[in-house]
């Protein structure tokens, strides 16, 4: 349904361990950061490379409820499959398929002993679906019962050793794990614990956080997750700790099973501090939360997801896997390649298949190298620094039977000014729109929408970050309930950071 390449170039004010350089085929390749690139290395990283769309987010019957034995107090309460999570590991893979996804992350959140249900009967299913859907790339993972959090994506690298890590990590740190219940698994220290633990390990993993906002009582006022609770963790394990859902699933809400709109519904769940454009405000607040990690330069990348449980067509508040929101990774049709691009920021989100590829290119004017979604690259004080930006629209319709058209795209940009003094910040005073571009700024060929800006006489490192939507609105609007979520289309794509030498 789609295909494309984009490339983009953003400033960063950590110091510049590797630059990304152009392949020639729409891809990226590392080059030296001194300004020397190693052309056959450089080949050889990004060969191959096309924009993968999964899901990191999806429970199956082994999301369990849990049933006590009145008669049994002491006993560990019973685990009853199939009553949060609805369906097996192989339908939400062959959904996911059939709604055009490459990848995927089976993740089931746990329960008192869980670990020895994911690793006794929860991973030979994985292994089944991985042998009966073929096409589509299966990572075995959790949402894991985050201490003193809410719930995180936690996504195991493709290695012989996965069923044991997954049990490992899940038996020693799961807060709900332990029974009986230990109220010391539920702390901020034990989480660092488990990150440090995690970053240790010769084959880490990728944690994500979950809808990072959806126990919030209001914009700015949070809940499970905080904003020093996200600077903690990026600290202690910032190749493991690397981001957090965009946009949140759940975002079928407000569709009851016969299509009609229920005005009760809330898309996410969010029912104390709504979605804005269907996405999380940590991340739709120009100048937020995410602009503020960004702005510390730190690497803080942002996912969409389904959490598919139940889907709306069975009585549920879900998307299949695929059916609404996509998280594209620029990787190789491999596990190791998949999880390399999302722990390196290679990611864009779209809802409702607004976009299938985006490029977003930036390169100091006159210079050779170039920087895309998630890379890095320097400037001289005065350069000029130029941004182009490609992205395919799409025609025919989406799974919702609309033919949406993006109708603007925004450049943004942000100050990188280094760690802040106030570890609670959630703002970043110099986001800016630098450039908002709509259909007579840019040119289209078929599908591809290409459009072009410069940056003149930088002076200071900086981010930039790419946004768009199918509404006309300026900034992503709170999300009434019962609003039909195909109305209300989005894309984020990660940032591209430019230092300064």
């Amino acid at each position: 349904m789609k295909s494309f390449t984009l490339c983009l170039a953003l400033a960063g004010l950590l110091p510049a361990t590797a630059l990304m350089a152009h392949d020639g085929h729409g891809g990226l390749a590392e080059a030296k950061a001194d300004g020397g690139p190693s052309s056959a290395k450089a080949a050889r990283s990004a060969k191959g490379r096309t924009w993968l769309s999964g899901d990191h987010h999806i429970h199956s019957e082994f999301s369990a409820s849990y049933q006590a034995d009145p008669a049994a107090p002491e006993a560990a309460p019973k685990p009853l499959l199939g009553k949060d999570g609805r369906y097996t590991i192989a339908r939400n893979a062959q959904m996911g398929s059939s709604f055009g996804l490459n990848w995927m992350v089976s993740t089931d959140h746990g329960g008192p002993l869980h670990s020895r249900l994911n690793f006794e009967q929860a991973y030979p299913q994985l292994l089944i679906a991985r042998n009966t859907v073929p096409q589509i790339l299966i990572f075995y993972g959790m949402e894991f019962d985050t201490p003193a959090g809410d719930h995180s994506s936690l996504i195991i690298p493709f290695t012989r050793g996965e069923r044991a890590q997954l049990r490992d990590i899940e038996s020693r740190f799961s807060k709900r794990e332990a029974f009986p219940s230990d109220p010391a698994r539920d702390t901020e220290p034990k989480m660092i614990e488990a990150l440090r633990y995690m970053r240790a390990q010769p084959h880490q993993p990728v944690l994500i956080a979950n809808h990072p906002s959806r126990s919030a009582k209001d914009v700015g006022v949070y809940g499970q997750y905080t904003p020093a609770e996200f600077r903690n963790w990026n600290d202690t394990a910032p190749t493991v700790s690397v981001g957090m859902e965009g946009a949140p699933g759940h975002q079928a809400g407000a569709i009851n099973p016969d299509g009609s709109n229920d005005p009760t519904g809330a898309r996410g769940g969010y029912r104390n501090s709504p979605t804005l454009g269907g996405f999380d405000q940590m991340t739709a607040r120009l100048g937020g939360f995410w602009d503020s990690m960004l702005g510390e330069g730190r690497r803080w990348w942002i996912t969409a997801t389904s959490d598919s449980h139940s889907n709306w067509r069975d009585g549920g508040s879900d998307f299949w896997p695929g059916e609404y929101s996509k998280t594209y990774v620029h990787a190789r049709r491999d596990h190791d390649d998949v999880l390399d691009g999302l722990r390196n920021g290679r990611v864009f989100v779209t809802t409702g298949d607004l976009i299938s590829e985006l490029g977003v290119t930036v390169q100091v004017r006159g210079a050779k190298q170039s920087a895309a979604m998630g890379g890095m690259i320097a400037a001289q004080p005065g350069d000029d620094v130029e941004v182009v930006i490609r992205l395919r629209d799409p025609a025919g319709k989406n799974h919702g039977g609309y033919s949406p058209e993006v109708g603007r795209v925004d450049l943004i940009t942000g100050d990188v000014t280094g760690p802040v003094a106030d570890r609670t910040t959630d703002s970043n005073p110099s986001t800016r729109v630098e450039k908002r571009f709509g259909s007579v700024d840019w040119t289209r060929s078929g599908e591809v929408i290409t459009m072009r800006h410069t940056l003149h006489n930088v002076r200071g490192p900086f981010y930039l970050r790419v946004r768009g939507t199918n509404t006309t609105q300026a900034e992503p609007e709170t999300d009434p309930k019962g609003e039909n979520p195909w109305d209300d289309l989005w894309f984020y794509g990660n940032p591209v950071f430019v230092t300064i030498k």
